[in-house]
């Protein structure tokens, strides 16, 4: 296993196994911290001349330590998308701060993230050989989003990301709140 995944899996470990402490920890306002899981799906913009673009489905878990800070890892794949011949598809793998604001009485809240994902793109090209090959991307990431608390335990949210130099990846997505 690739160090920056182990890393990653140890992040995601950590972070549950500290929510059960956490959560039982006031913030002073009443606030409770608080974990939540959701899975999304969308689509990847790749830099890559004459690929389509590949569907994304992805999973992804956070704690909020309180109403605006959080913390949060996710993992998206993709299926083949056509390329000259060929196909492509992407992964990444995340960890990020996020902050987000709530609109008064609204149930609307704007997200923002910054953090590191490790992006990978496989191309199969049969045109050219050249046009095979593994491109892989360890780099600042970061993205923001507008989102929807249905109730206090459920919600959507619609995501832009920025995955370094070479991927965009454009989400919506529901998560459960604990």
């Amino acid at each position: 296993m690739k160090t920056l995944q182990k890393t990653l899996f140890a992040l995601v470990a950590g972070s549950l196994l500290s929510v059960g402490a956490q959560a039982a920890v006031s913030y002073g306002s009443g606030y409770t911290g608080q974990p939540y899981a959701g899975v999304k799906v969308g689509q990847f913009d790749l830099d890559v001349d004459g690929a389509d673009k590949p569907t994304a489905y992805g999973v992804y878990g956070g704690y909020n330590f309180d109403p605006n800070f959080g913390v949060e890892a996710e993992f998206v794949g993709s299926d083949d998308a056509d390329y000259k011949g060929g196909d492509i598809n992407a992964k990444t793998y995340g960890a990020y701060g996020t902050y987000r604001y709530a609109f008064p009485n609204t149930g609307l809240y704007a997200k923002g993230k910054l953090g590191v994902a490790r992006t990978k793109v496989d191309a199969s090209g049969t045109t050219f050989a050249r046009d095979s090959g593994t491109d892989k991307d360890t780099s600042l990431a970061g993205g923001v989003g507008l989102g929807y608390n249905v109730n206090p335990n459920f919600g959507i949210e619609a995501e832009y990301d920025k995955l370094g130099s070479n991927a965009d990846l454009m989400t919506i997505g529901a998560q459960l709140k604990f």
